[in-house]
Protein backbone atom coordinates (compact mmCIF):
# COMPACT_ATOMS: atom_id res chain seq x y z
CA UNK A 1 0.00 0.00 0.00
CA UNK A 2 1.10 3.56 -0.68
CA UNK A 3 1.80 5.82 2.26
CA UNK A 4 -1.01 8.48 2.17
CA UNK A 5 1.29 11.11 3.64
CA UNK A 6 3.71 10.65 0.77
CA UNK A 7 1.26 10.90 -2.10
CA UNK A 8 2.11 14.02 -4.10
CA UNK A 9 1.56 15.47 -7.55
CA UNK A 10 4.77 13.68 -8.57
CA UNK A 11 3.44 10.21 -7.72
CA UNK A 12 0.25 11.07 -9.60
CA UNK A 13 2.15 12.36 -12.62
CA UNK A 14 4.55 9.42 -12.88
CA UNK A 15 2.28 6.68 -11.58
CA UNK A 16 4.76 5.51 -8.96
CA UNK A 17 4.10 4.54 -5.36
CA UNK A 18 6.55 6.86 -3.63
CA UNK A 19 7.94 10.31 -4.58
CA UNK A 20 11.46 8.97 -5.02
CA UNK A 21 13.32 9.21 -8.35
CA UNK A 22 16.46 7.30 -9.32
CA UNK A 23 18.42 9.54 -11.67
CA UNK A 24 20.00 8.45 -14.93
CA UNK A 25 23.70 8.19 -14.13
CA UNK A 26 25.80 7.31 -17.17
CA UNK A 27 27.01 3.69 -17.14
CA UNK A 28 25.16 3.16 -13.83
CA UNK A 29 21.41 3.43 -14.44
CA UNK A 30 21.05 0.16 -16.34
CA UNK A 31 17.89 -1.98 -16.77
CA UNK A 32 18.52 -3.91 -13.54
CA UNK A 33 18.77 -0.78 -11.41
CA UNK A 34 15.78 0.88 -13.10
CA UNK A 35 13.60 -2.22 -12.72
CA UNK A 36 14.63 -2.68 -9.08
CA UNK A 37 13.68 0.93 -8.37
CA UNK A 38 10.31 0.59 -10.08
CA UNK A 39 9.49 -2.68 -8.32
CA UNK A 40 10.30 -1.06 -4.97
CA UNK A 41 7.83 1.77 -5.59
CA UNK A 42 10.18 4.47 -6.86
CA UNK A 43 10.66 5.79 -10.41
CA UNK A 44 13.85 5.05 -12.34
CA UNK A 45 15.41 6.52 -15.47
CA UNK A 46 17.48 4.51 -17.94
CA UNK A 47 20.82 6.19 -18.80
CA UNK A 48 20.23 6.55 -22.53
CA UNK A 49 22.71 9.41 -22.89
CA UNK A 50 25.58 6.92 -23.25
CA UNK A 51 23.65 4.53 -25.54
CA UNK A 52 22.89 4.25 -29.22
CA UNK A 53 19.20 4.29 -30.17
CA UNK A 54 19.34 0.51 -30.66
CA UNK A 55 20.79 0.08 -27.16
CA UNK A 56 18.06 2.29 -25.70
CA UNK A 57 15.42 0.14 -27.38
CA UNK A 58 17.05 -3.01 -26.01
CA UNK A 59 17.31 -1.44 -22.55
CA UNK A 60 13.61 -0.56 -22.52
CA UNK A 61 12.67 -4.12 -23.45
CA UNK A 62 15.00 -5.47 -20.74
CA UNK A 63 13.32 -3.28 -18.13
CA UNK A 64 9.86 -4.40 -19.27
CA UNK A 65 10.94 -8.01 -18.86
CA UNK A 66 11.71 -7.29 -15.18
CA UNK A 67 8.82 -5.02 -14.17
CA UNK A 68 5.36 -3.90 -15.20
CA UNK A 69 5.76 -0.60 -13.33
CA UNK A 70 6.30 2.75 -15.08
CA UNK A 71 9.83 4.06 -15.75
CA UNK A 72 11.61 6.66 -17.85
CA UNK A 73 14.51 7.25 -20.23
CA UNK A 74 17.14 9.96 -20.07
CA UNK A 75 19.04 11.25 -23.12
CA UNK A 76 20.66 14.38 -24.52
CA UNK A 77 18.45 16.08 -27.06
CA UNK A 78 21.44 17.57 -28.88
CA UNK A 79 22.92 14.21 -29.89
CA UNK A 80 22.48 12.83 -33.44
CA UNK A 81 20.29 9.90 -32.32
CA UNK A 82 17.93 11.98 -30.15
CA UNK A 83 15.01 11.97 -32.57
CA UNK A 84 15.30 8.22 -33.03
CA UNK A 85 15.23 7.78 -29.25
CA UNK A 86 12.11 9.94 -29.05
CA UNK A 87 10.41 7.69 -31.61
CA UNK A 88 11.46 4.62 -29.62
CA UNK A 89 10.11 6.07 -26.36
CA UNK A 90 6.80 6.84 -28.04
CA UNK A 91 6.54 3.40 -29.65
CA UNK A 92 7.37 1.67 -26.36
CA UNK A 93 4.99 3.93 -24.39
CA UNK A 94 7.66 5.00 -21.93
CA UNK A 95 6.10 6.98 -19.08
CA UNK A 96 8.61 9.85 -18.91
CA UNK A 97 11.80 11.28 -20.36
CA UNK A 98 14.44 13.38 -18.65
CA UNK A 99 17.02 15.63 -20.26
CA UNK A 100 19.25 18.56 -19.41
CA UNK A 101 20.72 20.50 -22.29
CA UNK A 102 19.49 22.20 -25.43
CA UNK A 103 16.00 20.75 -25.96
CA UNK A 104 14.11 21.87 -29.04
CA UNK A 105 10.45 22.85 -28.76
CA UNK A 106 9.30 20.48 -31.48
CA UNK A 107 10.92 17.55 -29.66
CA UNK A 108 9.16 18.44 -26.41
CA UNK A 109 5.86 18.90 -28.27
CA UNK A 110 6.17 15.50 -29.94
CA UNK A 111 6.73 13.78 -26.60
CA UNK A 112 3.88 15.63 -24.88
CA UNK A 113 1.49 14.89 -27.73
CA UNK A 114 2.27 11.21 -27.18
CA UNK A 115 1.42 11.53 -23.49
CA UNK A 116 5.02 11.21 -22.29
CA UNK A 117 5.93 13.22 -19.20
CA UNK A 118 8.82 15.65 -19.78
CA UNK A 119 10.90 16.22 -16.63
CA UNK A 120 14.26 17.94 -17.21
CA UNK A 121 17.00 18.50 -14.64
CA UNK A 122 18.16 22.07 -14.03
CA UNK A 123 20.59 23.75 -11.68
CA UNK A 124 19.45 27.37 -11.75
CA UNK A 125 16.21 29.28 -11.30
CA UNK A 126 16.31 30.82 -14.79
CA UNK A 127 16.80 27.41 -16.37
CA UNK A 128 13.83 26.03 -14.44
CA UNK A 129 11.60 28.85 -15.68
CA UNK A 130 12.78 28.37 -19.26
CA UNK A 131 12.23 24.61 -19.07
CA UNK A 132 8.60 25.10 -18.12
CA UNK A 133 8.14 27.70 -20.83
CA UNK A 134 9.32 25.07 -23.31
CA UNK A 135 6.80 22.53 -22.04
CA UNK A 136 8.25 20.68 -19.06
CA UNK A 137 5.60 18.89 -16.97
CA UNK A 138 7.81 18.86 -13.88
CA UNK A 139 11.37 19.92 -13.05
CA UNK A 140 14.16 18.24 -11.08
CA UNK A 141 16.17 20.97 -9.36
CA UNK A 142 19.72 20.01 -8.43
CA UNK A 143 21.49 22.04 -5.79
CA UNK A 144 25.24 22.49 -5.67
CA UNK A 145 25.60 19.43 -3.40
CA UNK A 146 24.70 17.17 -6.34
CA UNK A 147 27.18 15.04 -8.26
CA UNK A 148 28.48 15.52 -11.79
CA UNK A 149 27.70 18.82 -13.51
CA UNK A 150 26.30 21.05 -10.84
CA UNK A 151 25.57 24.64 -9.95
CA UNK A 152 26.84 26.82 -7.15
CA UNK A 153 23.63 27.37 -5.17
CA UNK A 154 22.82 24.91 -2.38
CA UNK A 155 19.54 22.98 -2.36
CA UNK A 156 18.10 24.74 0.69
CA UNK A 157 18.40 28.10 -1.09
CA UNK A 158 17.65 27.11 -4.70
CA UNK A 159 14.73 24.78 -4.02
CA UNK A 160 12.30 27.24 -2.41
CA UNK A 161 13.15 29.85 -5.06
CA UNK A 162 12.13 27.45 -7.84
CA UNK A 163 9.06 26.21 -5.96
CA UNK A 164 7.86 29.81 -5.55
CA UNK A 165 8.43 30.55 -9.26
CA UNK A 166 6.74 27.51 -10.82
CA UNK A 167 3.30 25.94 -10.87
CA UNK A 168 4.46 22.48 -12.02
CA UNK A 169 5.78 19.83 -9.59
CA UNK A 170 9.34 20.46 -8.45
CA UNK A 171 11.63 17.59 -7.41
CA UNK A 172 14.58 18.19 -5.08
CA UNK A 173 18.01 16.78 -5.94
CA UNK A 174 21.44 17.28 -4.43
CA UNK A 175 22.17 16.17 -0.88
CA UNK A 176 19.39 13.63 -0.30
CA UNK A 177 19.70 10.06 0.94
CA UNK A 178 17.01 9.26 3.51
CA UNK A 179 13.53 9.87 4.89
CA UNK A 180 14.49 12.96 6.85
CA UNK A 181 15.73 14.52 3.64
CA UNK A 182 12.48 13.63 1.87
CA UNK A 183 10.45 15.35 4.59
CA UNK A 184 12.74 18.39 4.41
CA UNK A 185 12.18 18.60 0.64
CA UNK A 186 8.41 18.36 1.13
CA UNK A 187 8.59 21.11 3.73
CA UNK A 188 10.25 23.38 1.16
CA UNK A 189 7.35 22.72 -1.20
CA UNK A 190 8.93 20.04 -3.40
CA UNK A 191 6.86 17.05 -4.50
CA UNK A 192 9.61 14.47 -4.01
CA UNK A 193 13.34 13.80 -4.20
CA UNK A 194 15.72 12.56 -6.89
CA UNK A 195 18.90 10.70 -5.95
CA UNK A 196 21.88 9.52 -7.95
CA UNK A 197 24.77 8.76 -5.62
CA UNK A 198 22.51 6.97 -3.11
CA UNK A 199 21.29 4.58 -5.86
CA UNK A 200 24.82 4.13 -7.20
CA UNK A 201 25.69 2.84 -3.74
CA UNK A 202 23.26 -0.10 -3.78
CA UNK A 203 23.58 -3.80 -4.48
CA UNK A 204 21.76 -3.61 -7.83
CA UNK A 205 24.05 -0.87 -9.10
CA UNK A 206 26.28 -2.35 -11.84
CA UNK A 207 29.33 -0.40 -10.62
CA UNK A 208 32.23 -2.79 -9.87
CA UNK A 209 32.90 -3.55 -6.21
CA UNK A 210 36.29 -1.81 -6.17
CA UNK A 211 34.73 1.44 -7.39
CA UNK A 212 31.83 1.20 -4.95
CA UNK A 213 34.38 0.72 -2.20
CA UNK A 214 36.00 4.02 -3.15
CA UNK A 215 32.64 5.76 -2.73
CA UNK A 216 32.04 4.15 0.67
CA UNK A 217 35.44 5.31 1.90
CA UNK A 218 35.13 8.87 0.59
CA UNK A 219 35.00 11.65 3.15
CA UNK A 220 32.81 14.69 2.59
CA UNK A 221 35.85 16.95 2.26
CA UNK A 222 37.19 14.78 -0.59
CA UNK A 223 34.14 15.43 -2.78
CA UNK A 224 35.03 18.64 -4.59
CA UNK A 225 33.98 20.77 -7.54
CA UNK A 226 36.39 21.12 -10.46
CA UNK A 227 36.11 22.85 -13.84
CA UNK A 228 39.17 21.20 -15.32
CA UNK A 229 37.44 18.29 -17.00
CA UNK A 230 35.34 20.22 -19.50
CA UNK A 231 35.34 23.82 -18.35
CA UNK A 232 32.08 23.47 -16.41
CA UNK A 233 31.72 22.84 -12.66
CA UNK A 234 31.55 19.13 -11.86
CA UNK A 235 31.43 17.57 -8.42
CA UNK A 236 33.67 14.51 -8.10
CA UNK A 237 35.66 12.52 -5.58
CA UNK A 238 39.24 13.74 -5.60
CA UNK A 239 41.29 10.79 -6.82
CA UNK A 240 44.48 10.11 -8.78
CA UNK A 241 42.82 10.72 -12.15
CA UNK A 242 41.35 14.07 -11.13
CA UNK A 243 44.67 15.20 -9.67
CA UNK A 244 46.38 14.46 -13.00
CA UNK A 245 43.69 16.34 -14.90
CA UNK A 246 44.06 19.40 -12.68
CA UNK A 247 47.79 19.46 -13.44
CA UNK A 248 47.41 18.93 -17.20
CA UNK A 249 48.00 21.74 -19.71
CA UNK A 250 45.07 23.25 -21.66
CA UNK A 251 46.47 21.77 -24.89
CA UNK A 252 46.58 18.30 -23.40
CA UNK A 253 42.98 18.64 -22.23
CA UNK A 254 41.84 19.81 -25.67
CA UNK A 255 43.58 16.87 -27.34
CA UNK A 256 41.87 14.54 -24.87
CA UNK A 257 38.57 16.21 -25.78
CA UNK A 258 39.05 15.48 -29.50
CA UNK A 259 39.89 11.85 -28.72
CA UNK A 260 36.91 11.56 -26.40
CA UNK A 261 34.62 13.22 -28.92
CA UNK A 262 35.56 10.74 -31.63
CA UNK A 263 34.92 7.92 -29.18
CA UNK A 264 31.51 9.38 -28.30
CA UNK A 265 30.48 9.44 -31.96
CA UNK A 266 30.95 5.67 -32.00
CA UNK A 267 28.98 5.24 -28.78
CA UNK A 268 26.01 7.33 -29.91
CA UNK A 269 26.11 6.25 -33.55
CA UNK A 270 26.84 9.72 -34.91
CA UNK A 271 29.51 11.19 -37.17
CA UNK A 272 32.32 13.67 -36.61
CA UNK A 273 30.40 16.29 -38.58
CA UNK A 274 27.24 15.81 -36.52
CA UNK A 275 29.29 15.98 -33.31
CA UNK A 276 30.78 19.33 -34.32
CA UNK A 277 27.43 20.67 -35.51
CA UNK A 278 25.66 19.75 -32.30
CA UNK A 279 28.59 21.10 -30.31
CA UNK A 280 28.07 24.43 -32.04
CA UNK A 281 24.35 24.34 -31.20
CA UNK A 282 25.23 23.68 -27.55
CA UNK A 283 27.57 26.66 -27.61
CA UNK A 284 24.84 28.95 -28.91
CA UNK A 285 22.20 27.62 -26.53
CA UNK A 286 24.24 27.42 -23.32
CA UNK A 287 26.74 30.23 -23.76
CA UNK A 288 29.66 27.81 -23.54
CA UNK A 289 32.89 28.21 -25.48
CA UNK A 290 33.39 25.86 -28.41
CA UNK A 291 36.31 24.28 -26.58
CA UNK A 292 34.00 23.53 -23.64
CA UNK A 293 31.47 21.86 -25.90
CA UNK A 294 34.19 19.63 -27.33
CA UNK A 295 35.53 18.87 -23.87
CA UNK A 296 32.07 17.76 -22.72
CA UNK A 297 32.90 14.38 -24.24
CA UNK A 298 35.72 13.89 -21.72
CA UNK A 299 33.44 13.01 -18.83
CA UNK A 300 31.69 9.94 -20.30
CA UNK A 301 34.89 8.19 -21.40
CA UNK A 302 36.57 8.78 -18.04
CA UNK A 303 33.44 7.80 -16.11
CA UNK A 304 33.37 4.53 -18.05
CA UNK A 305 36.88 3.72 -16.89
CA UNK A 306 35.75 3.73 -13.27
CA UNK A 307 32.11 2.69 -13.53
CA UNK A 308 32.39 -0.08 -16.13
CA UNK A 309 35.99 -1.24 -16.09
CA UNK A 310 36.35 -0.98 -12.31
CA UNK A 311 39.45 1.22 -12.23
CA UNK A 312 38.54 3.97 -9.73
CA UNK A 313 42.02 5.49 -9.79
CA UNK A 314 42.12 5.72 -13.61
CA UNK A 315 38.73 7.36 -14.17
CA UNK A 316 36.66 10.12 -12.65
CA UNK A 317 34.16 9.49 -9.86
CA UNK A 318 31.14 11.83 -10.13
CA UNK A 319 29.58 12.09 -6.71
CA UNK A 320 27.24 14.14 -4.63
CA UNK A 321 28.55 15.42 -1.31
CA UNK A 322 26.13 13.00 0.31
CA UNK A 323 28.49 10.09 -0.42
CA UNK A 324 30.53 11.25 2.54
CA UNK A 325 27.55 10.43 4.78
CA UNK A 326 26.85 6.99 3.28
CA UNK A 327 28.66 3.88 4.48
CA UNK A 328 26.50 1.00 3.25
CA UNK A 329 25.37 -0.73 0.03
CA UNK A 330 21.79 -1.93 0.64
CA UNK A 331 19.43 -3.62 -1.82
CA UNK A 332 17.27 -1.04 -3.61
CA UNK A 333 14.06 -2.40 -2.04
CA UNK A 334 15.52 -2.03 1.46
CA UNK A 335 16.75 1.48 0.68
CA UNK A 336 13.40 2.76 -0.55
CA UNK A 337 11.48 1.12 2.28
CA UNK A 338 13.84 2.62 4.84
CA UNK A 339 13.33 6.08 3.30
CA UNK A 340 9.56 5.67 3.44
CA UNK A 341 9.59 4.35 7.00
CA UNK A 342 11.82 7.16 8.23
CA UNK A 343 9.78 9.81 6.40
CA UNK A 344 6.55 8.56 7.95
CA UNK A 345 8.13 8.39 11.41
CA UNK A 346 9.48 11.93 11.01
CA UNK A 347 6.11 13.30 9.92
CA UNK A 348 4.41 11.58 12.84
CA UNK A 349 6.99 12.97 15.25
CA UNK A 350 6.46 16.50 13.96
CA UNK A 351 2.70 16.15 14.33
CA UNK A 352 3.22 15.14 17.96
CA UNK A 353 5.42 18.16 18.70
CA UNK A 354 4.90 19.95 22.06
CA UNK A 355 1.87 22.21 21.94
CA UNK A 356 0.02 20.18 19.33
CA UNK A 357 -3.52 19.00 20.07
CA UNK A 358 -3.06 15.35 21.01
CA UNK A 359 -6.81 14.69 20.82
CA UNK A 360 -7.25 16.03 17.31
CA UNK A 361 -7.34 13.47 14.54
CA UNK A 362 -4.14 13.71 12.51
CA UNK A 363 -4.65 14.75 8.92
CA UNK A 364 -2.26 13.83 6.11
CA UNK A 365 0.35 16.46 5.36
CA UNK A 366 -0.62 18.40 2.27
CA UNK A 367 2.11 18.66 -0.37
Amino acid sequence: MSAPQLQTRLTQLLGCQYPIIQTAMGWVADPNLVAATANAGGFGFLAGAVMTPAEVAAGIKAIKAKTDKPFGVNFHMYTPGARDIIDICIAEKVKAVSYSRSPEKDMIAKLKNAGIVCIPTVGALKHAVKAVQMGADAVVVQGGEGGGHTGSVSSNILLPQVVDALQVPVVAAGGFKDGRGLVAALAYGAEGIAMGTRFLMTQESPVPAETKGRYVKAGTEEIIVSTRLDGMPQRMIRNECLQQIEQASPLRMLLLAVKSGLWMTKVTGGSLFSMLLNGWKMKQSNGMTFAQTLMAANAPILIQEAMVKGHPAAGILPSGQIAGAINDLPPVADLIQSIVNEAEATLNRLQRAPGSNQTTKKAPVEV
